[in-house]
């Protein structure tokens, strides 16, 4: 790259990012990383709601179930493995095992194994996929970049992603007719590829820029704390001696329980209006590029703003209150668009504001709790949450109630979840200021 083609797109970056000139080919390497691992996810999401959707909603329970003992057995060994193997060895060993399987996929799909058959494979795979691609991506980027770095830089490598999340969809939506299920495959396929040959590249910047070579480190090896590496163990121990820490399990147990309940019943609607499968992975890629574009400019204009203005409590019970809304009007009005705009506030609400609200929930507490409760809270109670809620609607649905009493059903969770966001933000609120006072004697 020539001085003036640098200095120019120097020039360009500043605009919208605080970036030196040494960070440029590190900055949107991590941009293009982060939006070919999102874009790969977003493409297949459409295709596993299609599945869940052939597969039926009675089995979805033990889709939900095998996810949730998936991540049991699953979280651990990716532990075990980040702390063993080197960086250079890790990431592009993760990445290659989701092309191999993607071209499985692939292979199956073309020598004619049905999507029904393929369906509870696919379910648990996609699930298990989008958690490590993200999880491996932000702990590759703690190693690269400096803490003051990651402050300056992380919003626009973030916004890499977003626009993968609605590249993804928008791609599936307009391709899937002409090119067919099995060839999306290989599309996201080759996105992760492409992904590979960006952490290639970031480490060879890391070797250029500090002298020392990042691939020879291990995934963990940042840690600096003498504190256990988290367990699943000790952060239960850690969530039942802290009412603070049940009280955000309790509140995500809510939100996962809703989530699941509302796919159940989109399961259920979705292909009596819509009968053709490729109809139907058009109308999902559309609905997750109407959440992403929506999330994205929320996250823009407006999250940090409200969160300012009217503070953690009442961006914890927003969405608990659209919920009550939401799932009474579906109720009385059980329609199709009705859901679909219901669904699409709802996830995007939980994107931009409810999800970055939660996340302040835990700088109040103790370093050591945070440390071992949220790994827990964030993998093993939210896919405990989502089992229980397609439990209890697969029950609901089995004992003959209606997708609009459902949705009424839905409503006292909906009460809980905003009586404990209440809580929350609360007792966050007496916290900090507690801290502060310590602070000031």
């Amino acid at each position: 790259m020539s001085a003036v083609p640098s200095n120019i797109l120097h020039r360009m970056l500043r605009r919208v990012v605080v970036v030196h000139p040494h960070e440029i080919r590190a900055l949107l390497w991590s941009f293009a990383y982060f939006f070919c691992v999102l874009a790969a996810y977003y493409i297949l999401r459409p295709v596993r709601d299609e599945m869940g959707v052939l597969a039926g909603v009675h089995k979805l329970p033990w889709f939900f179930f095998t996810v949730f003992l998936t991540m049991l057995a699953v979280v651990p060994l990716f532990g075990w493995a980040a702390s063993c193997l080197t960086i250079r060895r890790l990431l592009p060993t993760i990445y290659l095992f989701f092309i191999v399987n993607l071209i499985g996929f692939f292979i199956a799909l073309r020598t004619g194994l049905t999507m029904t058959a393929l369906a509870p494979v696919f379910f648990v795979w996609v699930s298990v996929f989008n958690l490590f691609i993200v999880s491996v991506f932000w702990s590759f980027m703690a190693d690269v970049f400096s803490t003051e770095g990651a402050r300056r830089l992380f919003g626009f490598i973030s916004a890499g992603g977003s626009l993968g999340a609605i590249s993804g969809p928008l791609f599936t939506a307009t391709a899937v007719k002409g090119l067919g299920v099995a060839s999306l495959l290989l599309v996201s396929a080759a996105l992760l590829l492409a992904a590979v040959g960006c952490i290639l590249a970031l480490l060879a910047w890391f070797q250029e820029q500090h002298g020392e070579d990042l691939g020879a480190k291990h995934l963990l090896s940042s840690q600096t704390s003498s504190d256990p590496p988290p367990s699943l163990w000790v952060g239960i121990i850690r969530i039942t001696q802290s009412t603070y820490l049940q009280a955000i399990c309790v509140y995500l147990v809510c939100y996962s329980i809703l989530s699941t309940f509302l796919y159940s019943q989109q399961t259920i609607l979705v292909p009596q209006v819509v009968p053709n499968s490729e109809d139907r992975l058009q109308l999902f890629a559309s609905f997750d590029f109407a959440v992403n574009v929506l999330t994205v400019c929320i996250q823009m204009f407006a999250t940090g703003r409200l969160l300012t203005f009217f503070g953690v409590t009442a961006m914890l019970v927003i969405l608990p209150l659209l919920n009550i809304l939401g799932f009474g009007i579906f109720g009385m009005v059980t329609i199709l668009p009705v859901l679909i705009g219901f669904g699409i506030l709802r996830r995007a609400g939980e994107f931009s504001i409810t999800k970055p609200t939660r996340e302040t929930l835990f700088t109040v507490v103790p370093r050591v709790e945070k440390y071992q409760a949220k790994n827990v809270i964030d993998t093993v109670v939210h896919r405990a949450g989502d089992m229980t809620g397609t439990w209890v609607g697969s029950a609901l649905h089995a004992f003959g109630m209606s997708i609009s009493q459902m949705s009424f059903a839905a409503i006292p969770i909906a009460l809980v979840w905003f009586f404990t966001g209440r809580f929350l933000g609360r007792r966050h609120e007496m916290i900090l200021e507690k801290q502060k006072t310590e602070k000031k004697h």
